[in-house]
């Protein structure tokens, strides 16, 4: 495989890792003690910064330079 290729799928696998283990806290904090308001503030943050994420991912490995 091409370092290119490597690069894409190792990238979009730790995406996926990140998104699902901030999205997996994010669901504890909000069904434990904190409750949904309590949980709020960080749902706001991880739908803040996963977009983020992703557009980096794609800016490194799609984007034409």
């Amino acid at each position: 495989m091409s370092a290119k290729t490597l690069e894409r799928i190792f990238g979009l696998l730790g995406f996926l890792m990140v998104a699902a283990f901030v999205l997996g806290l994010a669901g504890s904090i909000s069904s434990g003690a904190a409750g949904f308001w309590g949980g709020l503030p960080f749902w706001v943050i991880c739908l803040t910064i996963l977009p983020l994420i992703a557009f980096d991912y794609w800016d490194t490995c799609f984007r034409k330079k």
